[in-house]
């Protein structure tokens, strides 16, 4: 399909030419970008001519942390984002069972108990009213934690004698009994009874959320996808053969599977345009609001909890040697303190390994001029000197705004005002010289990028809270720092710089158009901006 764009307001995210009126598309690539002027020259066979009548074009918008698979499988689940009680859940989950065959498992997601009015964990007895025929499991808002009942329990031979996994913990009460929460590791003792979704049930689900997200002016996506990462790289290739793909998917394999990778001769950047792989995809440590973030001091309220490592460095140090030494990235979940300077240290230490033993720093192992691009994900808690080492390691920050205005009052908590002041500190990362690249982590919050952008520039939630300037305001960006990490800066982390990120000629035609110029308006105002159209590869989707 060949494009013609005119009377559009256009801003690249390229220096050499940040601004322009009209563009020249064709097939899926970007031939010309300039004024009208410049343009009404080109004359291509069967050109659609589009005037946009001033409205905004950036370039397609990309979200570097997302989990698709759960994300689609999620809006065909029990839906507990935002639910206010322990009532109001198990109400959802009793709906569910008057609808599924007894004996079926129910899923579920969204449930965070620091929104609860009973302000608690909940319990298998308080889940239990809701069904005694059909297992039930449902996960934390954070996917750091299961809530589960007695009669999942009795399937997954969980009591009072059932150890706790390394890097897991069983909540129990004061008997030693379970109570029905499962945190961390301990998840799988659940997750390996649970039946795997139908090939057709996940595709379904992954159409869904992918149309959502073009809705929404995504053109890209990271898939984060843990344990199961295999498994949903099987569904995005099935969905790409049979031509469904609507977002370009770089996807990160789990550490779990990484003899399996190495074995196939897999390396990071393998694959086409629409699906590639990134690197792999290792835990540090948990989440804040589970408490089982590893942190270099307890918890405010807990002075024996210092959150769970779910990676020991040791054991870190020996996954990264073999990941570089095979060309594979490496992507890692950080969100404490001490987590992030354990992946630093390790990080600092694998290089100088390699730079001792074959000059090659961070590099591909098997394409030794090519440097691996490693990522923290979340980077959410940082001590003040560890910043500097992310620019120092070339390490990229893939960090989620709205992660910040959604957990602000639950860190002050968690961790005291003073310790807050490096949470999800995103201007100081910048400012520090790292590179960053913003996403959203669904399902654990909206995909929606015009959310994350008021999240990274303001500081506040719609509703305006916590007030005008906003949860520790000298961590705001400019909008011009937002547009950047959820475009140049996610093409980058994906290794996916050349080809998108930007609207210049010979790059792949993806583009986001607004209703408004979100450089120019007050930021008040941004919640209000409206997707008008997204196009990947040239096509209106």
């Amino acid at each position: 399909m060949n494009t013609i764009i005119t009377n559009a307001n256009i801003y690249t995210v390229d220096p050499k030419r940040p601004r322009a009126s009209a563009m020249v598309i064709a097939n899926d690539r970007i031939l010309a970008v300039g004024s009208d002027d410049e343009i009404k020259s080109i004359s291509l066979p069967d050109a659609t001519r589009l005037n946009l009548g001033g409205a905004f074009i950036m370039p397609g918008m990309i979200d570097a942390h997302v989990h698709l698979q759960w994300t689609g499988l999620g809006l065909l689940e029990v839906d507990l984002f935002e639910v206010p009680s322990i009532q109001e859940a198990t109400y959802r989950v009793a709906v569910a069972a008057e609808q599924t065959p007894a004996g079926e498992w129910i899923t579920g997601r969204g449930w965070t108990q620091s929104v609860w009015k009973e302000n608690r964990f909940p319990t298998a007895a308080d889940l239990d009213p809701a069904t005694n025929q059909h297992p039930v499991v449902l996960t934390a808002k954070s996917a750091h934690a299961v809530w589960v009942n007695s009669l999942a329990l009795k399937i997954c031979e969980i009591d009072r004698y059932t150890p706790d996994p390394i890097g897991g913990h069983v909540v129990r009460d004061e008997n030693g009994d379970p109570t029905g929460v499962l945190l961390e590791n301990a998840m799988y003792l659940v997750d390996n009874y649970l039946p795997a979704p139908t090939a057709a049930r996940a595709e379904s689900g992954v159409v869904k959320a992918m149309r959502k997200m073009n809705r929404c002016g995504l053109t890209g996506v990271h898939c984060m996808d843990g344990a199961g990462g295999i498994q949903s790289f099987n569904t995005y290739q099935s969905l790409h053969r049979q031509g469904k793909l609507s977002v370009r998917i770089v996807k990160q394999l789990p550490v779990q599977d990484l003899d399996t990778v190495i074995g196939a001769g897999i390396h990071s950047g393998f694959g086409d345009n629409w699906l590639r792989v990134g690197g792999i995809k290792i835990f540090a440590d948990g989440a804040l609001g589970a408490r089982t973030a590893a942190m270099l001091d307890s918890y405010e309220d807990e002075p024996r909890n210092r959150g769970i490592v779910t990676y020991e460095k040791e054991a870190l140090c020996d996954a990264m040697q073999r990941c570089h030494s095979n060309g594979l990235a490496t992507v890692i979940h950080a969100i404490g303190d001490r987590a992030n300077r354990d992946v630093l240290d390790a990080l600092e230490l694998v290089g100088k390994n390699r730079l001792n033993g074959n000059g090659a720093g961070h590099t591909n192992g098997r394409h030794p001029s090519m440097k691996l691009r490693n990522r923290i994900e979340h980077v959410q808690h940082i001590n003040a000197c560890d910043l500097p080492r992310l620019a120092k390691l070339d390490v990229i920050a893939s960090v989620q705004p709205i992660h910040a205005t959604q957990d602000m009052y639950v860190v002050e908590k968690y961790l005291g005002p003073e310790r807050s002041k490096l949470s999800y500190a995103t201007r100081s990362i910048r400012d520090s010289g790292a590179r960053l690249a913003f996403g959203s982590d669904t399902p654990i919050e909206t995909f929606d990028p015009i959310v994350g952008i008021h999240a990274a520039v303001t500081r506040r939630r719609a509703d305006g809270s916590p007030g005008p300037d906003g949860w520790h305001a000298d961590q705001r960006v400019t909008v011009y720092d937002a547009i950047q990490a959820y475009t140049i800066g996610a093409a980058y982390a994906g290794g996916m710089d050349h080809l998108v990120g930007s609207i210049e000629p010979g790059k792949l035609a993806d583009i986001t158009v607004l209703s408004r110029d979100i450089t120019q308006i007050p930021a008040d105002e941004l919640l209000k901006v409206k997707v008008l159209r997204t196009m990947v590869n040239g096509e209106w989707v």
